[in-house]
């Protein structure tokens, strides 16, 4: 791994939480992984459950999580989740690995009325559209890479290190560009908000009707 490499997933977790309702009292992580994002849930969160596919990151994320997190082994596409069972559904880096069409209606059936599905993925590059962004996330990865990795050793702070689990957790490129997931995810969840962002993801926003 380069010195400059660094979690970018981390780095948006902060969207995720500023997306969840201040009055939330569940929540659940889709593809949870080693449970860092619903660790940082659970401290303002009363009950935050996650579900994984991987029975290493289950075991690991039910190892260093408070007692307010349930950890399940589970496919998002297979979930046997009442409906309205939560105020808010997130998802970090996990809904490129699935197809749209059938994830987001699921996904979206789980919230109360009035809770909020967010999730933050990877789309395909789009050079055509978006290649100034591309350059620009490029050149600002490798500058905040150096500073992560100079910075470390003084503050004695991870700085978006990646995680120990990191190397075991499934990868997969995006397979839709920014513009083909918004039009995807319209179809099916109208009202839905989805942008690109610097470090080569996209956010999806979209508020379940009260």
């Amino acid at each position: 791994m380069a010195i400059t490499d660094w979690d970018h997933n981390s780095w948006y977790h902060r969207l995720l939480l500023r997306a969840v309702p201040a009055d939330a009292d569940r929540v659940l992580d889709v593809g949870c992984g080693a449970g860092a994002l619903a660790r940082r849930l659970a401290a303002t969160v009363p009950q935050v459950d996650g579900v994984d596919r991987s029975p290493e990151m289950v075991a690991e994320a039910r190892r260093l999580s408070p007692p307010n997190c349930s950890f399940d082994l589970g496919d998002a596409l297979a979930l046997d989740v009442a409906p309205g069972s939560y105020d808010a559904v997130v998802s970090s880096a996990v809904l490129h690995h699935l197809p749209l069409a059938e994830a987001l209606p699921r996904m979206a059936g789980w919230l109360r009325p009035g809770g909020v599905l967010a999730a933050v993925a990877l789309p395909r590059a789009d050079l055509r559209r978006e290649l100034p962004v591309d350059v620009a996330a490029a050149a600002a990865h490798h500058a905040l890479g150096l500073a992560f990795a100079a910075a470390r050793p003084i503050t004695g702070a991870g700085l978006f290190r990646h995680e120990d689990s990191h190397d075991v957790m499934p990868v997969a490129d995006g397979t839709l560009t920014t513009r083909q997931t918004r039009a995807a995810a319209a179809a099916v969840l109208p009202g839905v908000r989805v942008r690109r962002l610097l470090f080569f993801r996209y956010l999806l926003v979209w508020e379940k009707p009260a």
